[in-house]
């Protein structure tokens, strides 16, 4: 790699400097990752004097577990610091319990032959599993190869974890070839991630997913065979997943961080990686703030080239530097560009992967004419018995339900044991609260041999707990009455 200048950073937009961490914030990732002890010190002294930890979020105490880990009794001079202790091992405690949650369904992922990356936090622990103190890991994510999905999801599924988004499990199923992630929970403390892939659809690379698998290093996670991506494969995907969110979470830069210090990151690859995934603005973000400001030492060949991909993305780089700034940070105005610049990245995301059949909802439509069917108690699930014949035919669905005076979606699925026959859905624009009868309207397949099809209400996503009646009532399964279900020939 030939030696080139360093050029300086400005910060004044559109340059990389306009979106570094200021403030407080500025104030935290020095306390965590400055070299000089004293200096950090006293950046963490300055924060704890000007903040009050019970009314930060919860990025700032992810940050400060890692401020409390590296300094431990060195701030116990300061009034914060019982706090502060007790704080890191609140999070150390629920990070545990995920882990401990999730180590039984990780080992019969193992077991049953699937290979299984870890990424983020997860990663960091599952090298030094003393970091742990240090790195906030509430849910743990997880990189599995495509052909091991089915498998994976099924060992979840029968496991009860709980699919995040409120789709049944036979419609995630048949659906798996085509997401790339997907959450699922368990009991108070359980929390997965589930990567098919481990960029989101605006950094894709079909040659770098495969690359980051043969990069991979072994390593244990409470017991249990996994692997870690590389350090360059653990930096870029940070970058990825941290520096396009306006700092959601900061703890992304200390994992960079970390990886770097280790002193085996492959430059060259980290290059490549940035190159074919378009991270050179968020790179040249994230590491210009941790070489000038911080004082991390990236080889100046390297930023050199970083900066210098960054610079050549034309106009797209002003949406970058948008996204990349701190939150904390937004006047009006920028709020305003910074939605817009989001808004133009998820619009030219792939989404979701190629999938067989197309998974096109039926959508709801007020009924026109109100069937003639006396009330009945309301059900969250209705068999509907099937004509004895082949083939493809239309069914006809209306049903009443009553909805409370929120702004929600409506969802319902059609099954039939394991296999999923449809998705139905509508929307509740109006906050009245009124009862309403929906029309919809759909094709199936029938084999002659199906008995019943099930009609079934679902929330539009899942809590652990449904306590919280404003909860059930924005997001909850809506009961219903099947008032006509009619098959008709196609056409």
């Amino acid at each position: 790699m030939n030696a080139t200048p360093v050029r300086r950073i400005g910060r004044r937009f559109p340059d990389y400097g306009w979106s570094w961490p200021t403030g407080q914030l500025d104030l935290l990732l020095k306390a965590a990752l400055l070299s000089d002890e004293d200096a950090a010190a006293a950046c963490a002294a300055r924060w704890l004097d000007e903040n009050d930890i019970d009314l930060v979020s919860f990025r700032e105490h992810r940050l400060l577990a890692a401020i409390s880990d590296r300094f431990g009794r060195k701030l116990a001079g300061h009034a914060a610091h019982p706090r502060l202790v007790g704080l890191q091992k609140m999070l150390w405690t629920k990070s545990r319990m995920a882990m401990r949650e999730a180590e039984p369904a990780l080992k019969a992922m193992a077991d049953g032959g699937a290979d299984i990356m870890l990424i983020k936090g997860a990663s960091r622990i599952a090298l030094n599993a003393s970091a742990q103190r240090g790195r906030v890991a509430h849910d743990i994510d997880i990189l599995m190869r495509p052909r091991d999905m089915a498998a994976v999801f099924d060992i979840l599924r029968d496991r009860d974890w709980q699919i995040a988004s409120g789709v049944s499990a036979q419609y995630l199923r048949t659906r798996l070839a085509s997401l790339r992630s997907m959450n699922f929970f368990k009991g108070r403390f359980g929390d997965i991630d589930l990567h098919q892939l481990g960029y989101d659809g605006s950094q894709t690379s079909a040659e770098d997913d495969l690359a980051i698998w043969q990069r991979a290093v072994p390593a244990q996670f409470s017991g249990v065979a996994v692997f870690v991506p590389s350090p360059a494969d653990r930096m870029a995907l940070a970058i990825a997943h941290g520096g396009l969110d306006a700092h959601t979470h900061s703890d992304w830069l200390v994992d960079c961080a970390v990886a770097i210090h280790g002193e085996d990151v492959d430059w060259d690859t980290f290059l490549d990686i940035v190159g074919r995934r378009g991270l050179a603005v968020p790179a040249a973000v994230a590491l210009s703030y941790l070489t000038f400001e911080i004082g991390i030492p990236v080889p100046e060949p390297t930023m050199a080239r970083i900066l210098e991909m960054a610079d050549g993305v034309g106009l797209s780089r002003w949406s970058s530097v948008l996204q990349a700034k701190p939150r904390t940070d937004f006047g009006g105005l920028v709020w305003l560009s910074r939605g817009l610049a989001k808004q133009l990245r998820l619009k030219r995301k792939k989404g979701r992967l190629q999938q067989e059949p197309p998974a096109k909802p039926w959508r709801g439509r007020p009924a026109a004419r109100k069937p003639q069917a006396a009330s009945a108690p309301l059900v969250f699930s209705q068999a509907i018995a099937c004509p004895q014949t082949t083939g493809d035919m239309m069914l006809e669905i209306t049903v009443r339900i009553g909805v409370p005076p929120v702004r929600r979606r409506i969802e319902m699925e059609i099954n039939d044991g394991g296999e999923h026959i449809a998705r139905l859905r509508a929307m509740a624009i109006s906050r009245s609260g009124r009862e309403r009868v929906l029309h919809f309207r759909g094709k199936v397949t029938l084999d002659g041999a199906r008995v019943a099809l099930t009609l079934e209400a679902r929330p539009s996503r899942q809590f652990r707990e449904w306590n919280d009646a404003a909860t059930v009532a924005a997001y909850g399964a809506l009961p219903f009455q099947l008032l006509s279900a009619d098959f008709f020939p196609v056409g």
